[in-house]
This record gives C-alpha cells, structure tokens and sequence, in this order.
C-alpha cells in the first residue's frame, strides 16, 4: 500500500472527516499481520485531530480474518442458500456468516444511497407493492414495500412494515397469537399506511427535475389512498390494477411483480414453508439491499441475449456501465460522511427490533471510526 494516499481523516469529530480542502497527515509506523495480504500496513496520525489510522481503515475488510469469504458470501446469498448451508460449504459458524452478510448488507445500503446522490436518475412512472414475509416465526409477519421505475426496472426504494399475523388459524394458534400480544404488544395497524407516506415523501429527492405529478402504479391495496393522503405536497396520478391480474409482461404491474420473483427465488429466507426463514427483520433488510445492488448496478435487465443487456441502472441513467463486484467491495463508505435519512439510517445502526427477542444488538462503531 505504498501509493496509498488517505482521501480524508476517518475520525468523525474531525474538521477535514467530510471537508474537501487539502488536511496534512504523517506516516506513523506499521502494524503486521499473519492471516492475509498485504502483511504490512501503513498507519497514518492526523496532524488536527491527532487520532492514527490506518490505510485498512478505509478498506471493506477492516478487522476480517478472512477478507476473501466476502466475494463468496456475497453471491451465496443471492444463490437461494441459508446461513447454516453457506456456514458448512466455507467451515465457518452461521453467526460469523451473519456478521459478514450484515456488513455487506450496510455497505450495500451506502452505495445504492451514493450513487442516487450523484447520478439523479431521469423521471419516470413508478411501481409500488407489497412483498410479504415472516420473522422469527409465523405469528411475526411483516411487509416490504418496494418502489421500481416501470420503464428501467430500477429498484429504488423499500421500507418495512411489521403485521399481525391474519389468514386461517386454528383455535390454538388463534389463542397462542394473543399471549404474545398481551406480552409483546400488537404491531401498529397504521404501519403499512405510514412507511408507503414516507417512501413517497423520498420520492421527491429521486429523480434530476422534481416531479409535480407522480405516476403511480400499484395494486387494489387499500391503505394506499390513506397514505396518499399523508403526502399533501405531492400530486399522485394513481393507476390501479388488481391483484387478481395475471402477472404478465402486459401486466402494469410486471416490474415489481419480477423483482417479488427473483426475491423469491435467489433468497432462503423467503422460501415458501421454508426452515432458513430470517430470525431478525434486521437481518432480511441487510439482505434485501444486497439483492438491491446486484439487481440494479450488476444483473442485466435481460438475460436471454447472450452478452447480456444494460443493467437498470444504465437504463435509469444511474451508471453509465455494469459493476463488478470488485467495484463493489474496492473501497468502504463512511456513514458519517453523508446525510443519511430514516429510515436509511435506522437501518444502517441495526436499529429494526424483533418484538420477540429480547437483545436485538445494534451497529456501534468503537475503534474503528
């Protein structure tokens, strides 16, 4: 790493953390290390701050053991395999597994954050829905909502919404749901309502001109029209299409009905009538926005040409050509370095509770900024 150069000074209470203007720093010694390469790291002292770094304090791979498993976790969680399947192909636990994913989960949430703030995307209409899963266990249910552009299939926004559980039950799951209810609380039946406001409220920061009207396609759901009504500074020209639809290419509805699709179909955790279901929501959010990268920056919009065709990104006029999963992982995004806004940030700290766990462990850095 000796044509590393420190781009800024990683420690958030410093002037020169997020500020352009040239900061003066000095080499201070090496630190070695056995398990991988480079075996020599430069450190690095702020000369304002006074606080040392280092150069793998800007690398994804900061405090791994093993930085090579990231590539392999990455694709393993796009490949429909749980934890404990990828845990017995590498010979590792499924908690380190889950750390490893929640990090690739988190750097996933930056990046697709970064690049709408630098590339705006050009407008067009929107597909919202619904995509239903389950916590823990069945009597924890909860919704994600997902946000596409219709033309480029763009996978913008999701939220979350924790459910009760409804359908047919017998008696004793009927009476089990009301002991947990009596001592966990019931979920706000407002939620759905609320997170799809805010997801529309984003909207307005999305696109490079400013939309006054909002085309809007979604199915008959109806908290929908209420949660329109929370967003009064934004007109919606609402298109409604039935749920009972066949799910088409012709259907207006086709490109969150894909995305519901391929969720299913590379993620464990949305089997149906699955055992690799997620235990933490926390969890499933870290691996939907993997699958939120890979679908926007790295998959082809169609993949039965051969050489492949733009991805959603390049359609959506995000990024001019397709990411490598190098890319990627090439260098680590700071959450302190840009105004990240909620639900994004709740996200980032680990902060989304599973009612029916005691300890949910949140993100806190410590030492390494």
């Amino acid at each position: 790493m000796e044509s590393f150069v420190p781009p800024f000074c990683p420690n958030p209470a410093c002037p020169f953390h997020c500020g352009k203007a040239p900061w003066r720093y000095i080499r201070a010694g090496f630190f070695s290390r056995k398990r991988c390469e480079p075996q020599r790291i430069q450190r690095y002292r702020c000369l304002h701050c006074r606080r040392t770094f280092s150069s793998q304090t800007f690398s994804l791979t900061y405090w791994l053991h093993k930085p090579a498993l990231l590539e392999r976790i990455f694709y393993g969680s796009l490949s429909c395999s749980g934890l404990r399947q990828m845990a017995h192909e590498i010979g590792l636990s499924p908690a380190t597994i889950q750390s490893y994913l929640s990090r690739l989960g988190r750097h996933c949430l930056l990046y697709q954050h970064a690049r709408l703030k630098e590339s705006l995307p050009r407008e067009e209409p929107l597909v919202l829905d619904g995509f239903e899963s389950f916590e823990y266990s069945q009597y924890f249910p909860f919704h994600f909502h997902v946000l596409i552009g219709k033309h480029s299939h763009f996978f913008y926004l999701f939220a979350d919404s924790p459910l009760r559980r409804k359908g047919r039950m017998t008696d004793f799951q009927r009476r089990k749901r009301e002991k947990l209810e009596q001592a966990l609380g019931r979920p706000d039946p407002k939620s759905i309502e609320k997170e799809v406001a805010g997801l529309l409220r984003r909207t307005g920061s999305l696109f490079a001109e400013e939309p006054r009207t909002l085309l809007l396609y979604s199915d008959d759901h109806p908290a929908y029209p209420r949660a329109f009504r929370r967003v009064p500074g934004l007109t919606i020209e609402h298109h409604v299409t039935s749920s009972l639809a066949r799910r088409t290419t012709r259907n207006p509805l086709f490109p969150v009905n894909l995305v519901d699709l391929l969720i299913r179909h590379g993620g464990a955790n949305h089997k149906r009538e699955t055992i690799a279901f997620s235990k933490r929501r926390q969890g499933a959010i870290e691996r939907l926005a993997i699958f939120q990268v890979w679908r926007n920056f790295m998959r082809s919009f169609t993949e039965r040409r051969r050489k492949g065709g733009p991805t959603p990104a390049q359609r959506a006029g995000v990024m001019e050509r397709k990411l490598s999963l190098r890319e990627l992982l090439a260098r680590r995004l700071f959450f302190s370095r840009g105004k990240i806004s909620e639900p994004l940030g709740g996200y980032y700290r680990r902060e989304v509770r599973t009612r029916a766990l005691r300890v949910n462990r949140e993100h806190r850095l410590r030492y390494a900024f």
